[in-house]
């Protein structure tokens, strides 16, 4: 296997990182903290996203909540995760941080609300 380059995202630094994979493990070179090892042996074995999306909500004056996960997921699971969150409606009110999925799929990681929606009474 060939040297891989990757940008670091674990902290502001942005360090180019190369990482090759050898007999005891990998070789990691260029970061400039103990994050970035982590970080590009992590993105190469397991890469792991948050996951924003919408879910539908009812009485609210606005007709979707912005949702995500709590804790990133692993990138096989978005999908699946997607196809979750798509099958849920739920109705107003709804508080920032609420939790609206519970351990989503098994991840660990909660679905939830990006902010607050009020309650909206319409006759």
């Amino acid at each position: 296997m060939e040297d891989i380059i990757i940008v670091c995202t674990s902290c502001p630094l942005g360090c180019k990182i190369s990482i090759e994979k050898c007999d005891s493990g990998y070789k990691v070179i260029g970061n400039n903290c103990r994050r970035g090892e982590v970080y590009v042996i992590e993105e190469l074995t397991n890469p792991k996203r948050i996951v924003t999306s919408t879910v539908k909500i009812n009485k609210s004056s606005i007709s979707r909540l912005p949702v995500r996960t709590d804790k990133p997921i692993s990138k096989e699971k978005i999908f699946d995760c997607i196809n979750e969150i798509n099958k849920v409606e739920i109705c107003a009110p709804v508080n920032i941080e609420d939790i609206i999925i519970s351990n989503i799929l098994g991840t660990n990681a909660n679905l939830v609300a990006s902010r607050s929606m009020k309650k909206t009474v319409r006759d």
